[in-house]
């Protein structure tokens, strides 16, 4: 597991449960940013697209918890819940598939709790404002990596951005025996080439990642 703590902690936990022998190597340390959103009047819904928007959001979070919020998967909807959002709906498919779900209901000025690094995604005709309220700094280096990995493990891949730091990781001569599990076709496609295999969950979740890897394990 690439991903930072403590979605890696989670991730390793559901992965033992599942009878895998799992360990983490999070790229990744994630870190509170100070951050102002809009006047709370001003706007409709509350968007979250990662859990750690929730986690880190800080005491600012309390003026929108009034607010319906949207989250991107069962674990970012548990995370807003618990930063004491009361109405919370969650999907499963991507924030590209979350924003009509926001317009069909009526929605049409959302604040977009977010990390520092954003992936761009159509808007649909909302008004959509980000605040970055974290920031994913880069831990861990090639030699500590290297070592860790061995020939038929599967790393699983959260996100683009991790893909691409997998693959300046891991050199080319060293990706033959190691299988890519990715949250996402563009988390897969950054990992680059010569992976023993590499494939992308049909939904973005743990349960799909490691659907993925139980099938590689038969």
């Amino acid at each position: 597991m690439l991903r930072p703590d403590p979605g890696a902690e989670g991730t390793v936990a559901k992965a033992r449960e599942a009878g895998f022998d799992a360990q983490s190597y999070p790229l990744f340390l994630v870190a509170p940013l100070p951050w102002t959103g809009p006047e709370p009047h001003l706007v409709d819904a509350v968007m979250f697209t990662s859990a750690n928007g929730a986690r880190l959001g800080g005491a600012q979070l309390a003026r929108y918890t009034h607010l319906p919020a949207f989250a991107v998967g069962g674990a970012t909807a548990q995370a807003a819940r618990d930063a004491g959002f009361a109405s919370v709906e969650s999907g499963d498919d991507g924030v590209q598939k979350l924003v009509p779900v926001l317009a069909r209901q009526g929605h049409r000025n959302i604040l977009h709790i977010s990390g520092r690094d954003i992936r761009t995604f159509d808007p649909q005709g909302l008004r959509i404002v980000s605040a970055c309220v974290y920031a994913a700094v880069e831990r861990g280096n090639a030699e500590d990596l290297l070592a860790l990995l061995t020939p038929g493990m599967i790393l699983l891949v959260h996100s683009p951005r991790a893909g691409g730091r997998l693959a300046d990781l891991v050199p080319l001569d060293r990706r033959s025996h190691l299988h890519i599990v990715a949250i996402s076709a563009a988390a897969q496609t950054n990992c680059g080439e010569g992976w023993a295999s590499a494939s992308a969950a049909p939904s973005p979740n743990d349960h799909a990642m490691l659907a993925l890897a139980a099938g590689l394990c038969e």
